[in-house]
């Protein structure tokens, strides 16, 4: 196992530059390994041209690059067509365009949308503002003892006005996986859509579309070892229809008169202007670099050795500290803990004076901490770069900081 996170360790030049640091920050945005780095560089480079617009060598050269790298995500997501990849510039923007359209096409003034408490402010924020401005009401399912989703208490807040249920993965700040597939099942005996949040997702479990039959599902690529400004908003070919975006320009027209415009077909309607296009074609890059060390469940296996092996130590030290998961609760990589009774900045600034990156505040979760009646959290968060070692000597930091605080 040690052997296996030596070999992918050595590919994320950052790592390798910083042996004394350690970067327990991967929720917030993972290092990128030297492939998607080159990638990056190769097409500024060697390409550096616009795409679907031009006859020239490259441009034909960008636009096969960027049309490939949507092919390997829908594989990589199992998509059916790799028209229901939609490019955008990461997960906040996904769900804003999907929220745009459907509220210009779908929702109507009473209509429900079913959210959690546990839910990102960017799975939050979009359905908020545009709910007020048209009659849309939300609602909140709560957690359950294990921290997850309460499915009884979501399935209860459905009526015949639920239009839409948007649903995080996993938490971004507890690190539990929420039981998708079942709120999935239950919405569609309903006939109601679901959006999956992906973001905290993606890095660590093996996402197949199909097989969770969503009707739609966001993430970012930065999250998953590919650079920022690129995300994904998959969206199941039936629903194409109500995709129409209210942001439009160059590359999502067929015709545009002085009064009238023909529209492309989705995913292209939804991808005006020029895109991050080194970004898309890092994403790619980025999978391969997955495929190629063993794939994602390979990842989230070691990750799965170095979380085991966290929460051991940290709950060996659980009468200091409020740790917000429990040994039982469904999990991926990512820890949520305060010392007791000190504030998560004041831990995390001693962190840092040992060399360690964690996160800490409310994480964009400000629902979820009002819930747990608690400002913020020190999130420790891993990747398969990580390894036992540098969990031994966080832990050691860790006891060196309480004992500095109390």
């Amino acid at each position: 196992m040690n052997e296996n996170i030596q070999k992918i360790r050595e590919q994320f030049p950052f790592i390798v530059q910083h042996p004394q640091s350690i970067y327990f920050d991967n929720a917030a945005t993972t290092q990128k390994p030297i492939e998607v780095l080159q990638s990056i560089q190769n097409y500024y480079k060697n390409i550096n041209a616009n795409i679907h617009r031009g006859v020239h060598k490259w441009s034909i050269l960008a636009t096969e690059a960027y049309e490939a790298a949507r092919k390997t995500v829908a594989q990589f997501i199992n998509a059916q067509d790799p028209t229901e990849i939609i490019f955008t510039s990461g997960t906040t923007h996904s769900v804003n365009l999907l929220a745009d359209c459907l509220f210009n096409t779908y929702f109507q003034s009473g209509d429900e949308i079913v959210l959690s408490i546990a839910e990102h402010h960017s799975n939050i924020l979009p359905w908020q503002n545009r709910a007020n401005k048209f009659g849309v009401h939300l609602k909140y399912a709560t957690l359950n003892h294990l921290y997850q989703v309460d499915v009884n208490h979501l399935k209860s807040l459905v009526t015949e006005k639920t239009k839409l249920i948007a649903i995080t993965y996993v938490s971004n700040t507890l690190g539990t996986i929420n039981e998708v597939k079942e709120i999935i099942q239950f919405a569609h005996q309903h006939n109601i859509p679901v959006l999956v949040d992906a973001a905290q997702s993606i890095a660590h479990l093996k996402t197949d579309v199909q097989q969770l039959n969503t009707d739609f599902l966001v993430f970012s690529g930065h999250k998953m070892y590919a650079p920022t400004g690129v995300g994904v908003l998959y969206a199941q070919k039936k629903y194409h229809s109500y995709l129409y975006p209210l942001s439009s320009g160059g590359g999502a027209i067929i015709d545009v008169d002085l009064h009238k415009t023909e529209f492309a077909d989705v995913p292209l309607r939804l991808e005006a202007g020029t895109p991050n296009i080194e970004a898309v074609i890092g994403l790619a890059d980025a999978i391969h670099f997955i495929n190629k060390n063993g794939g994602i469940h390979q990842f989230y296996l070691l990750e799965e050795h170095l979380k085991n092996y966290l929460y051991q130590r940290l709950f060996e030290l659980q009468d200091q500290l409020d740790i917000y998961t429990t040994l039982q609760s469904p999990s991926v990589s990512v820890i949520s803990f305060n010392v007791k009774n000190q504030h998560p900045f004041d831990v995390g600034t001693l962190l840092n004076n040992y060399g360690i990156a964690v996160r800490t505040g409310h994480h964009c979760t400000q629902p979820l901490m009002k819930h747990l009646k608690i400002q913020g959290t020190v999130r420790v968060s891993l990747a398969a770069y990580n390894t036992i070692e540098e969990i031994d000597r966080f832990i050691q930091a860790l006891h060196k900081t309480i004992k500095m605080l109390l």
